[in-house]
């Protein structure tokens, strides 16, 4: 039997307007044709489509394929990346019907049990979406995630997953076109959806490629997001930070402007820096992470200068 090459974690631009009211609306820009195009080029066996808390993007994936014999050999599978009462993030591979944001993790993995999926704990100590230590209720739980610059977060869940016995996975957590298949797995499976399943549950995976985004894919989904969800940040910003409005809008129309400014290298450079910092503190020095998942602003503060 062969391995096959898959990509575990990724999101196109079925992911906008599902994340939640303390969310940006637009979350990915990917369209289908340049996401089926970017996993033709690498290789790619399959993928789970995992958009967030919705299972729309799957049918539009496999009518794009049907209609493009180039990329027959590819299959795509159901994902979805849902959101829990709490904030936290859980991944479910192969499910057969949507499952409702907004339940406690235990009322989410009671459903995906009835549904014969299996359950994966993406980023799960990330600054403020992981499920931290109730990644163990999880299948699989993501050591690296490509998007956890900070690098503490991966090496924390690391250290956990060997900690506990947990089946190891990697995933991309694509939302540029660019990162598709930038984390690879190995499965040793048939490419069938059933067999997929259980090639998860009884460990015949291992991580093949893993790499970060970069920090001109940073730069690129974060000026997707403040173009489309400039209006939404504002309101959410005069609602919660009246005092930060005006800055934050003289911020954005500057970087808008030119975003490829010396300005704004540096200003990435800076928010790396405190974002490690933050990591560090939280995930190996025991600080409260809860100020994080409550975007407590005036409890950040101090930490950084502690």
């Amino acid at each position: 039997m062969e391995f096959l090459k898959a990509e575990l974690h990724c999101h196109n631009h079925f992911s906008n307007f599902q994340l939640g009211p303390k969310e940006t609306p637009y979350d990915c820009g990917v369209t289908i044709k340049d996401q089926l195009e970017m996993a033709y080029k690498i290789g790619l066996d399959f993928f789970f489509i995992t958009n967030h808390n919705t299972l729309n993007g799957y049918r539009s994936l496999l009518e794009y394929k049907k209609n493009h014999e180039k990329y027959k050999h590819i299959e795509i599978y159901p994902g979805e990346e849902v959101t829990t009462n709490k904030g936290m993030h859980v991944l479910v591979f192969g499910l057969n019907k949507e499952i409702k944001p907004g339940q406690s993790i235990e009322e989410i993995l009671d459903v995906v049990k009835q549904q014969d999926a299996v359950s994966c704990a993406p980023h799960p100590f990330a600054l403020s979406n992981g499920l931290r230590e109730k990644s163990i209720l999880c299948d699989l739980i993501e050591v690296f995630n490509s998007n956890n610059v900070d690098r503490y977060s991966n090496i924390r869940a690391s250290y956990f997953s060997k900690a506990n016995n947990m089946i190891e996975v990697a995933g991309s957590d694509s939302h540029v076109a660019s990162t598709m298949g930038r984390c690879v797995n190995l499965l040793e499976s048939e490419n069938r959806l059933d067999d997929i399943l259980l090639s998860l549950k009884h460990r015949k995976i291992i991580i093949q490629k893993t790499g970060y985004v970069t920090r001109n894919e940073m730069m690129e989904h974060a000026k997707y997001k403040i173009e489309n969800s400039k209006d939404d940040i504002l309101l959410y910003l005069e609602k919660n930070h009246p005092h930060l409005k005006q800055v934050c809008y003289l911020l954005m129309n500057a970087f808008e402007s030119n975003p490829n400014s010396i300005i704004w290298t540096a200003a990435y450079g800076i928010a790396i820096r405190i974002i490690t910092k933050l990591s560090n503190k939280i995930n190996f020095k025991n600080h409260d992470y809860n100020i994080l998942y409550e975007r407590n602003l005036k409890a950040i503060l101090p930490m950084l200068l502690k």
